[in-house]
């Protein structure tokens, strides 16, 4: 029996792709597989007679030398179909911003020296992944509303601000470099980031160290080669970046000159500022070489780093100026009122014009998920729901109130009337497209129409409005999902994941159990229907499980939230007797880890801030200072760091040694 290997895959120039692969007990053979374009991959392996089960890992070399391995892929069973999740795996793990990490010579910020040193942790302690926020570059003034690691300025290139300077070459002069490291200790004793101080530092340093190594690094060897893997997206970026801060604006449409792409346009202003656009390449190429160093160390540890894809990019960046076909410039993306919001949100993206990325395969999603592949073994799909339908808000309306599901199946008049309900026109928003159609707005039963019904009637409202957000579009969302998810998933070989909360109709399982994303469970924010909370033993194999995200208040902040709340949680879900005391206690935060831990979901990743609340001498006191984001705020400041220095965290022998502990008694 043959298996035939044939992979899209990304690889850097000169790069060749093998395979390891194991059959049974026998030592593993090694397959390198073959390409034309550097893009697709084939080749193909006899299978021994009886072999029951055979396993491979996919790894890179460069120049006969091995220089990348990737996360293992499916056991491949002759004769059934690949299944990663066939086997039982449950892994435990830590989430946290890259900005929020503190080390002892962080420069103010988390970068991604720091990363690799968060991931040291996780291995001493047993855990088998890393998650993230976004790392994409969000510079759009370079100021402290930059800090929103989801508005993104490019889905390719990095944020400058994670760069670990102490990767870097020094200074030239010992005076420069004094007044660096005075400038680097100051911003570190903070309590909080200091976008902006960070800002003028990193960039400060990055821009005079390039005056004296950048041409040389920009003729090298390394760099060309980085420029040829990524020439698709790195000067269009770079050119942007220049313009941008040369008109003091990323809204290209202000710009005097370039605000229509062009490629002679952006070739010619590439070659007549050469040095100055080279800058933005220089920065990139050091941002490629720290991260890709980051995930090559997690992949030797063992550990899943796990990246976060944004729903959406910034309404003027890089993406909408190069590729304005791919977007719906005269919609804004957001969310229906939910637990986070109940005004719902506007986030302000332009939608995604699906029809046209149809087109070329997905091709531009395609290629962000390999790159991302580079750094990551696994992501989560921000906001999955937008691959199924998008809450959309016509500009310039900015409460989420006035928006409604696209794609979506309108409603006629008669369709309305002809299940018995009176037509208000207050209750519906009338489709953009079909003016004889209508959506019924999603605030319709707080409107002063809903509650001049009689009883009867707002009974079959009640229905229709049921049937429309949950049931009418099942089989709809469905086959959307189904045209846009899979070349997305099958791009790579990373574990995907989906947020998937709010408003979630049906056919969302089904997706996601036919194409193995895993679900996002969240106890405090159930899915089956009836229940305050949700039953941990019922969570999906198939699924990450935690206790809070960088959205909500953190475990110990939702115990204060809502008193009321909380002692029905106390007494009902942990069985506990009497009042609940007002500060949650560090013996009940280890108590709701531990019952997490246990829970069937194949991922059990928890924030730090949820790990650091078991251990009463180590948490920070105030759990308030523990929120990362609040989604109500569209101009909240990104700005959560750690109390503690990674040193000090890696010193905590009590509670490391705790936190292992419940890791291996609960995930086997």
């Amino acid at each position: 029996m043959k298996i035939d290997f044939n992979i899209e895959y990304y690889t850097r120039w000169g790069e060749e792709l093998h395979v390891s692969v194991s059959q049974g007990q026998d030592a593993p053979e090694s397959v390198r597989l073959h390409t034309d374009d550097g893009r697709m991959w084939r080749g193909s392996l006899e299978v021994r007679d009886g072999a029951r089960c055979v396993e491979y890992r996919y790894y890179v070399t460069d120049g006969g030398v091995e220089v990348r391995r990737e996360v293992g892929c499916p056991p491949h069973v002759p004769g059934e179909a690949q299944d990663w999740w066939r086997e039982p795996m449950r892994v435990a793990g830590v989430a946290i911003p890259v900005f929020a990490l503190r080390s002892e010579g962080s420069q103010g910020v988390g970068d991604f020296g720091d990363l690799s040193r968060m991931v040291d942790w996780a291995y001493s302690v047993g855990m088998k992944a890393v998650q993230v926020l976004p790392v994409g570059d969000t510079t759009a003034g370079h100021v402290w509303t930059d800090s929103y690691p989801y508005n993104l300025m490019s889905v390719n290139a990095l944020h400058p601000q994670y760069i670990d300077l102490r990767q870097m070459a020094p200074l030239p002069t010992k005076r420069e470099m004094n007044d660096y490291e005075r400038e680097c200790r100051r911003l570190n004793r903070l309590p909080q980031v200091d976008y902006e101080g960070v800002e003028a530092l990193k960039q400060g340093y990055l821009r005079r160290l390039y005056e004296v190594e950048g041409e040389r690094t920009l003729r090298s060897a390394p760099y060309r080669r980085f420029a040829k893997a990524n020439e698709d997206w790195l000067i269009t970026y770079a050119v942007f970046s220049f313009l941008r801060d040369a008109y003091g604006t990323p809204d290209y449409t202000a710009w005097p000159e370039h605000g229509v792409y062009n490629d002679a346009d952006v070739a010619g202003v590439a070659k007549a500022h050469a040095s100055e656009v080279g800058y933005y390449c220089y920065v990139q190429f050091h941002l490629d070489r720290q991260l890709s160093a980051v995930g090559n160390h997690a992949r030797r540890r063992g550990i899943v780093l796990k990246g976060d894809i944004p729903i959406g990019v910034s309404r003027r960046c890089v993406e909408t100026w190069q590729h304005p076909h791919y977007f719906n410039l005269d919609q804004q993306t957001g969310a229906p009122p939910d637990f986070f919001s109940r005004d719902g949100q506007n986030w302000g993206f332009p939608t995604y014009n699906w029809s046209v990325m149809e087109k070329d395969g997905y091709g531009w999603w395609t290629r962000r998920m390999r790159r991302m592949s580079q750094y990551f073994s696994a992501y989560r799909i921000d906001h999955i729901l937008g691959f199924f339908r998008i809450w959309e808000i016509p500009r310039p309306h900015h409460t989420g109130l006035l928006g409604h599901f696209s794609p979506a199946m309108p409603l006629s008049r008669e369709e309305i009337e002809g299940r018995g309900v009176t037509f208000v026109r207050d209750m519906y928003l009338q489709d953009l497209n079909n003016h004889s159609l209508f959506h019924p707005r999603i605030s319709a039963r707080s409107e002063d129409a809903y509650g001049q019904l009689s009883d009867e009637e707002r009974r079959r409202f009640d229905a229709l409005y049921e049937d429309f957000f949950y049931h009418r579009h099942n089989h709809f969302w469905y086959d959307v999902a189904m045209h846009r998810l899979p070349p997305l998933v099958h791009a790579t070989q990373m574990i995907a994941c989906g947020e998937d909360l709010g408003m979630v109709p049906e056919c969302v399982g089904w997706v996601m159990h036919q194409l193995g994303i895993l679900s996002l469970e969240i106890q405090s924010m159930p899915k089956e229907m009836g229940l305050e909370f949700g039953i941990l033993d019922h969570n999906p194999r198939l699924s990450v499980c935690t206790i809070s995200s960088h959205d909500t208040a953190s475990m110990r902040g939702w115990w204060e939230e809502d008193a009321e709340r909380t002692q029905r949680y106390y007494n009902q879900v942990l069985g506990m007797a009497g009042v609940a005391p007002a500060k949650m206690p560090a013996d009940v935060c280890r108590r709701v880890v531990s019952d997490h831990l246990c829970s069937p979901s194949a991922l059990c990743i928890l924030t730090l801030q949820d790990w650091l609340a078991i251990d009463s001498k180590l948490r920070l006191d105030d759990p308030s200072k523990e929120r990362i984001n609040i989604p109500a705020n569209p101009r909240h400041y990104w700005r959560y760091r750690m109390h503690l220095t990674l040193e000090q965290l890696m010193h905590a022998k009590e509670f490391n040694k705790n936190v292992k502990q419940m890791i291996e008694t609960t995930r086997p």
